[in-house]
């Protein structure tokens, strides 16, 4: 069973450190699915938007204790993909606005 490419990347993430990275080393960042693994992402970036993948790197980010009041709550897991795409290929059109 195939997974959706929309399933796979939730939303792209634009931060200080990934427009820095998207300029000098053309890589995006993504927020992505927490059962996720780098060949889906690779795959899944290919196809929505149409670029070949050089590399994926993927970092889990745990999420923040965080309170209101006297209630403690906690902020749910992240999983960040930086994904390297290849000398030649155009840069993602969604980062170009931004």
């Amino acid at each position: 069973m195939t997974k959706d490419p929309r399933d796979i990347i939730l939303r792209p993430l634009i931060t200080e450190k990934s427009t820095r990275l998207k300029e000098s080393h053309r890589e995006v960042c993504f927020e992505v699915a927490p059962e996720a693994n780098k060949i889906e992402v690779k795959k899944a970036v290919e196809e929505l938007f149409k670029v070949k993948v050089e590399r994926v790197t993927i970092v889990n980010l745990q999420g923040k204790t965080k309170r209101l009041g006297r209630t403690l709550g906690r902020t749910k897991d992240r999983r960040k993909a930086y994904v390297k795409l290849r000398p030649g290929e155009k840069m993602i059109e969604y980062f170009e606005a931004v």
